[in-house]
């Protein structure tokens, strides 16, 4: 049997790591702060071996055919991937395919390795609700591609009671800061749409829930949507009006950390990224979640279809999730991890690619994919 090698104890990988170890898969834990793992273990009444990372040690233990799970920091997801390729190992990440990493494509096809990445919440279960709901579209009477589509995919996490803050920190809260100074590109109104920053591209958007009633939330585009209208199946010639991929906040959000964006906006050079982390350690300190306080993650998946002329909707669907943190884990550490441990089940049977992938894309995958994380009490929810 191969090992499973779970790189990273962190909050957000321990309801994988539990889903993986109660398989009957051979996993090792890996984490560069031993105790930490150990303690991780205990929590989770499971009996696996854990060892300290360091990676000579972790190249003595690889063997051909294993399955390496990289939950650490993305700067070191090639690094990991290199290693995994030298030891004839499969990779797999939650995290987003770096040009970095899809320049290991041709080597890893080469040695038949699957380097599987945007497995987690977003990128990953998005990815899957996009590709069921595109091919819903394309089953469907009023499938054109002269039609005018509009496609709008936003994922969100913050308390599930809100704070004055209007949001909570479960990690180092530098990485999101840094997010507010990151550009992002979609497409609206037939066109490439570019901001330098998130907050000067705010909308309200509103999100059909479970019961078919609608919550209002504020949202922004994150990175470069465009590329993936090819990933999730939207040809050269389809008439798109609109595709964005973004972030969803709590109604208020913008107002809360006005003077936050205000500040975040002057910081420039070594002396702006030493204030940033500043204000991160600030944050962390006011704005952590309380032991056993709950969050709650929000995904929508929506495909709007008009006439050519945009006069009549065609076709409207959408598939979204909300959960919130319950005994078995928060809702961000569960849909991330638990997508991670179903990848890995997938990967180990043989029904993905090799090189260097996303999410899978094909119908029967994506849809046993779904049921997986069904039988695991995650509601995706559909209108």
């Amino acid at each position: 049997m191969s090992t499973v090698h779970w790189l990273g104890a962190g909050l957000s990988s321990l309801p994988g790591i539990r889903k993986v170890a109660l398989s009957g898969q051979k996993l090792v834990l890996w984490n560069r702060t031993l105790e930490k793992a150990q303690q991780a273990v205990s929590s989770l009444k499971i009996d696996i071996p854990v060892k300290q990372l360091d990676w000579s040690s972790l190249e003595q233990e690889i063997q051909a055919g294993d399955v390496v799970i990289s939950m650490l920091p993305a700067t070191m997801h090639v690094q990991v991937a290199e290693i995994c390729l030298g030891h004839k190992a499969h990779f797999v990440s939650s995290s987003y395919v770096s040009p970095e990493m899809q320049a290991l494509d041709e080597k890893a096809k080469a040695a038949d390795l699957s380097f599987v990445n945007e497995v987690g919440l977003d990128p990953g279960l998005d990815h899957l609700l996009a590709h069921a709901l595109v091919a819903k579209y394309e089953a469907s009477e009023s499938f054109d591609k002269n039609n005018q589509h509009y496609f709008r995919s936003y994922c969100g996490g913050f308390p599930k009671v809100a704070n004055e803050f209007k949001y909570k920190f479960s990690w180092s809260p530098l990485g999101v800061l840094k997010a507010l100074k990151s550009p992002a590109q979609w497409i609206g109104e037939g066109e490439i749409k570019r901001t330098e920053k998130p907050w000067l591209a705010l909308s309200h958007y509103d999100v059909t829930l479970a019961d078919g009633s609608k919550e209002t939330f504020q949202a922004y585009p994150n990175r470069d949507s465009v590329p993936f209208q090819a990933q999730y199946g939207f040809a050269n010639d389809w008439n798109v009006q609109e595709f964005v991929r973004g972030t969803l906040r709590l109604n208020g959000w913008a107002q809360a950390w006005e003077k936050l964006f205000t500040e975040v906006d002057t910081l420039t050079g070594d002396a702006g990224m030493k204030r940033l982390q500043v204000i991160s350690d600030e944050l962390w300190a006011k704005h952590q979640y309380d032991e056993g306080e709950s969050d709650r993650v929000v995904l929508s998946v929506e495909l709007e279809v008009k006439d050519p002329s945009g006069e009549k909707t065609l076709f409207n669907g959408s598939f979204g999730v909300d959960e919130a943190g319950n005994e078995n884990g928060s809702a961000m550490a569960r849909l991330v991890s638990l997508t991670v441990a179903i990848a890995i089940e997938s990967l180990i049977a043989g029904d993905l690619v090799t090189g260097v992938s996303p999410a899978p894309h094909d119908e029967k995958t994506v849809t046993k994919w779904l049921d997986a994380l069904a039988e695991l009490n995650e509601h995706i929810f559909s209108h």
